[in-house]
């Protein structure tokens, strides 16, 4: 027997960064354990506040998250709360630094994915 529990839906909204952030996983994975599971304005207010050169990335990508549940699904930012907040690692960007003799050194630019998932309360 399935039992029909009430009919309210959890939204999830997805907000995606892909190898647009040019940092170190862990540099930014420090600030994503800050924001799991808080609510969007404290998130916000966080984010703000934080010294880290990844905080304003993450905060571009909280506010995108929030902008895509108000103009596409209709929903109050005020009411959401980061519910997945995760980093993978991405590819690493390469460049050659010349040395003497006409020798080069590779520069190695790591990048990563981020990705945010608000839910309604």
């Amino acid at each position: 027997m399935i039992k029909n529990s009430s009919s309210v839906r959890k939204i999830k909204i997805l907000a995606l960064a892909q190898h647009r952030c040019n940092m170190s996983v862990f540099k930014v994975q420090r600030v994503i354990d800050q924001i799991r599971g808080r609510s969007y304005e404290e998130t916000l207010m966080i984010l703000e506040l934080m010294p880290y050169r990844a905080s304003y990335a993450i905060l571009k990508l909280v506010y995108s998250a929030a902008a895509n549940a108000n103009h596409n699904m209709g929903l109050n930012e005020a009411d959401s709360f980061i519910s997945e907040a995760k980093v993978n690692r991405s590819t690493i960007r390469k460049k050659l630094r010349p040395r003497a003799r006409g020798r080069s050194y590779t520069i190695k630019k790591p990048t990563c994915h981020i990705t945010i998932v608000l839910k309604e309360e």
